[in-house]
């Protein structure tokens, strides 16, 4: 039998955020108020704000204030946020009382610290809130929603989404196969039915919205798996609500839509937070490397002027995040450029390639003008290794799932190639077995796995012998 991946929490980092941010109001206003009395921030007023710190991030989880996230109204926020401020300063209260430890502070410090901390949580809560509504009315961070099955719960979910505009889905509508009489009835203010399920993975494969919601019954488990495998051949994230253990789901994580339960079966892990600081990670990282490398590479390009005729960079079309296409940047290796709908991988002992591009390829030298690609966006210092538009044409309709490797940014390194997936695909094994190192760094996703990939890939890129 089969065995089936398991399902995990979907982590958000937001949340993560909040918890820095929180700290750092708690810690910032008693520094403000130690600072504005007779009195400096000593060693005993970073023990007591530490302590608060930890008090009220425990406290906060109690409360409720760290789990309900976006789907709290603001007054529900300002009354968590005060509830938990209350209970953290009774725990200080109790722990200063029996360490006999309140002496070292005076009662006005006290009293502005009690007022303070709790007004700035919840200033920074709402102005988050006001920029996050500004930036979803310009159409930033919105991602456009259909659902598959016109049924109660189909509806429940469109209504539940349009009740929190905080998520930033835009609904564009149903589609369902059932006739009429089977479906149930649409209001006023619910959205159209779109067309049959079969329009439904045609316009998905067309990039035409960015999430599918499948709320088909159970009791249509065929119809289901059926949807799940014509899309992953698009790079749409999909979602099923409710059930879901009766599937084999490949990056899938628990999440919560508005109020409904649901199981993220294609989704990227790099939406919101993640991708920011994974984003930032990438161009600290690649202007350092360019400043190291400029000299090195400005020798490697006057090598292969000198060496062989043509350009000494070659841009090739390939595919990028959600399947769009992109030009990547490498210094020429071999005597033809080939860019067209047939690319022919470099094979053993080809005689395109030049006897300077057999070095550079040997070493992966080639591939450090991709850091340009890094510092435009198109491209992440770890991720799938981008693949010629014409493979990617080729091996998407041959193995299952293939497409979702482009749900994030293509990486000048990846999990596949420090695991030893270099080189010729000349089997369909091959492939398979370098998509499935793609699938599980894109479930596994953390900046501490670039790290350990980054450190990896120094120490492997000299010695594969199946680059060439």
């Amino acid at each position: 039998m089969q065995s089936l991946t398991p399902i995990r929490p979907r982590q958000r980092s937001i949340e993560f955020l909040r918890l820095i941010v929180d700290g750092g109001a708690i810690i910032g206003t008693l520094a403000i108020v130690k600072g504005l009395s007779p009195g400096w921030f000593d060693n005993q007023a970073i023990v007591a704000g530490l302590t608060a710190i930890l008090a009220f991030l425990l406290l906060g989880h109690v409360t409720g204030l760290y789990r309900a996230g976006l789907d709290m109204t603001a007054n529900q926020e300002v009354v968590r946020v005060t509830t938990t401020w209350v209970l953290t300063m009774a725990v200080i209260a109790g722990l200063a009382f029996f360490a006999r430890y309140g002496q070292h502070f005076a009662r006005s410090v006290v009293l502005g610290w009690c007022v303070m901390a709790p007004v700035l949580i919840c200033l920074i809560r709402m102005v988050w809130r006001v920029v996050q509504r500004m930036l979803l009315k310009q159409g930033i961070g919105t991602r456009r929603v259909a659902i598959a099955g016109l049924n109660d719960l189909g509806l429940q979910v469109s209504r539940n989404i349009e009740q929190s505009p905080g998520l930033g889905f835009q609904l564009t509508g149903f589609y369902d196969d059932r006739d009429p009489e089977r479906r149930s009835d649409l209001g006023p203010n619910d959205p159209k039915l779109l067309g049959k399920i079969d329009d439904l993975i045609v316009a998905a494969q067309n990039n035409e919205f960015d999430i599918v919601m499948i709320s088909l019954p159970m009791r249509a488990e065929d119809r289901i798996k059926f949807i799940l495998e014509k899309l992953s051949d698009s790079t749409a994230s999909v979602y099923i609500v409710p059930d879901f253990f009766v599937f084999e789901l490949m990056h899938s994580q628990w999440t919560n839509m508005g109020g409904i339960p649901a199981v993220s079966v294609f989704e990227s892990p790099l939406y919101g937070v993640d991708g920011v600081s994974k984003r930032l990670v990438d161009i600290a990282v690649t202007i350092s490397a360019l400043v190291a490398a400029a000299i090195p590479m400005l020798m490697i390009a006057a090598a292969i002027k000198l060496t062989s005729p043509g350009p000494v960079f070659f841009r090739q079309r390939r595919y990028g995040v959600d399947g769009r296409e992109i030009l990547v940047w490498k210094f020429r290796s071999m005597t033809t450029c080939d860019n067209g709908s047939v690319v022919r991988q470099a094979t053993k002992g080809d005689a395109r390639i030049t006897p300077l591009g057999a070095i550079l390829r040997k070493t992966s030298l080639d591939e450090l003008p991709q850091l340009f690609n890094v510092l435009e966006g198109s491209m992440s210092l770890v991720g799938p290794r981008p693949h010629a538009s014409a493979h990617n044409e080729h091996y998407r309709g041959q193995i299952r799932g293939y497409m979702l490797r482009h749900k994030i940014k293509p990486g000048i390194t990846g999990l596949a190639q420090v695991e030893g997936c270099r080189g010729e695909t000349d089997t369909l094994d091959k492939m398979q077995r370098r998509v499935d190192f793609d699938h599980r760094y894109i479930r596994d996703w953390s900046l501490w796995l670039d790290i350990r990939i980054l450190f990896k890939t120094l120490l492997v890129a000299w010695r594969q012998p199946e680059a060439y």
